[in-house]
Formats: structure tokens, C-alpha cells, sequence
């Protein structure tokens, strides 16, 4: 019972992690239609950022001036990519992919050079690096601080996509951009808010990330991207509640798989993935039910084509 307490606890704070990647992933691409690969990168300087910043200061109060400066890091990182960069390439997929995969390579690499490839101890104050007793279960105290901050975010951002004027002008800038710039809105400076705030949501997790797993490395980002794109396949485009249900069924999986399954957490994600993919219907396709209630209570047959059109 306190193993599986522990591994439940510790994967929902895992799914947490994932989904404030995640959540950055499907604002951008879900709203703006631009598949950033350079998110990842995001995460990576963020986190750096944060670990210097937690390293000048310590204690509670340098975690949480280190938790500003890396989401303000990732932020304004988004915020020059799409000024510099993304804004020149919106409708143009191959190019958007292109350049922000050569980022998604480029940047780890100058972090690598400049902060060397070894990980480094991410500083955590000695108020997180203890444990909670859950059912008899020693759980660390920061998985509970991943799973508060990533509520606290899944409120947030849907209060701004239904509640805030940028909202409701990406969603609709991506339904018809030029019949809502003919109303006078200025869309560009809504996708760029929107960019910026999928940045500091990957700052964010960055500096969480390092507390997570109590380090942090220059590809760290990269391999958490991967995840986060299996959460954002999973739970959908259109959804942050998707995508949050769908961050907690990975990190779940992964935690059990790992322990029961001997390791093949990262398996067990890809087999759920594909599960997933190939269960959900095509655009178009009747779904089970209907293909049952035909085959139940078929219709009428159709009428002769001599007979359809009337008399001739």
C-alpha cells in the first residue's frame, strides 16, 4: 500500500511537470498553428537561469526569486524568438519547423559550452527537501508543490482563453485572421502575447523541473519535450483540460510501468500513445455506436435509380 501511494503521488507530480510543459506547447500550437521544437530550449536556459539564481540566494525566498527569473527568462526568450523569427513565418509550416528545430539544437549546445555537460545540483530549500507521511508512505514535499502550481496554471490559463479579451481574439484570429484584422484588432500582438506566455509557462517548468528531480543538465529540456508532445497528441489540441487529464495518465503510466513493469515506464508512454491514436476516430468516420445501430436497425433500402428522380 505505501509503495503504491508513493508511486501514485509521485507520478501525479510527475504528470504535473508534463503539463505545464505541455500546457505552453498547446497554447502555441493549438491557437497560433506553430509547432515550436524550440520549447524545450526554453526550458533549458529558464532552468540555468534559475539555478544560478537559487545558487547566489538560498533558502525559500531564493527558490522563489529563482521561480520569477526563470519564468521571466522563458518569456522573454518567446518573446525575441517570435519577434525575430516566427512572426515572418506564420502559414508557413516547413519553415516554422525547420528553424525551430535548428533552435531546439543550437541552444543546448551553447548552454552546454558555456555551463559545461556536466548536470548540476539544483539548490532546494531544506523546507522542500524533506518528506509527508501519506498512508504511511514517506512522500517528498515537492511533488505536492508541482501538483498546487500546476492547478494553479490549469485555472489560469483557462480563465484567460474564456475570460480575457487576448483570449478571445486568438481564437478567433485562427478561425479567420483576416476578417478579424479588418475589424481593426491587431492579431499579431495577440499571438505574441500568447507565445510569451507558452515561454514562461516553459520557464516555469524548467525551474519546477530542477526541483523535481534535483538536478538539471543541458539536454534536459529536450528530453522533457518529447513527453510533453505525447501529453499534447493525447489530450488534444483544443483542450487544456485534455491536456491535463492527459499529463496525468502519462506520468502515472510511467511511474507504475517503471516499477511493476521493471523499468519500461517510457515503453508503456509509447504504447499508450499509440492506443490512443489508433482508437480515436477518424474526422468524418461514424464511431462505434452508429456502425452498431446500423448493423442493429439497418435503414430502408434505397430507392431504384429509375424511380429517385421522378417521372422523366
Amino acid at each position: 500500500m505505501e509503495t503504491f501511494v508513493l508511486l501514485t503521488l509521485t507520478g501525479l507530480g510527475l504528470g504535473a511537470l508534463y503539463f505545464l510543459i505541455a500546457s505552453g506547447l498547446a497554447l502555441i500550437f493549438g491557437l497560433m498553428d506553430v509547432l515550436n521544437f524550440a520549447h524545450g530550449a526554453f526550458l533549458t536556459v529558464a532552468a540555468y537561469t534559475a539555478w544560478a539564481t537559487a545558487d547566489a540566494v538560498p533558502g525559500l525566498g531564493g527558490l522563489l526569486l529563482a521561480a520569477v527569473v526563470g519564468t521571466a527568462t522563458g518569456l522573454a526568450l518567446a518573446v525575441v524568438v517570435e519577434f525575430v523569427l516566427i512572426r515572418r513565418l506564420y502559414g508557413r509550416a516547413k519553415e516554422q519547423i525547420l528553424v525551430t528545430v535548428g533552435l531546439s539544437l543550437a541552444v543546448p549546445a551553447a548552454v552546454q559550452t558555456l555551463a559545461g555537460a556536466d548536470a548540476r545540483t539544483f539548490p532546494v530549500p531544506d523546507s522542500l527537501a524533506g518528506t509527508v507521511g501519506v498512508f504511511g508512505a514517506s512522500v517528498p514535499v515537492n511533488r505536492f508543490v508541482l501538483i498546487g502550481v500546476a492547478l494553479t496554471v490549469l485555472v489560469a490559463v483557462r480563465l484567460f482563453l474564456s475570460h480575457t479579451r487576448y483570449g478571445l481574439v486568438v481564437r478567433a484570429g485562427v478561425e479567420d485572421r483576416a476578417m478579424v484584422t479588418a475589424l481593426g484588432i491587431d492579431v499579431t500582438r495577440a499571438f505574441t502575447v500568447v507565445f510569451a506566455l507558452g515561454g514562461a509557462l516553459a520557464g516555469l517548468a524548467g525551474v519546477l523541473g530542477g526541483l523535481y528531480f534535483g538536478s538539471l543538465s543541458p539536454h534536459q529540456g529536450t528530453g522533457l519535450l518529447v513527453f510533453a508532445f505525447v501529453v499534447v497528441i493525447i489530450g488534444g489540441l483544443g483542450s487544456i483540460t485534455g491536456v491535463s487529464l492527459a499529463a496525468l495518465a502519462v506520468g502515472l503510466t510511467q511511474q507504475y510501468a517503471d516499477y511493476y513493469a521493471g523499468g519500461y515506464g517510457d515503453l508503456a508512454v509509447v504504447v499508450l500513445l499509440a492506443v490512443v491514436v489508433l482508437a480515436r476516430p477518424v474526422p468524418g468516420a461514424p464511431t462505434p455506436l452508429e456502425r452498431l445501430r446500423r448493423l442493429v436497425a439497418p435503414g430502408p433500402a434505397a430507392a431504384p435509380a429509375s424511380t429517385q428522380g421522378g417521372r422523366a
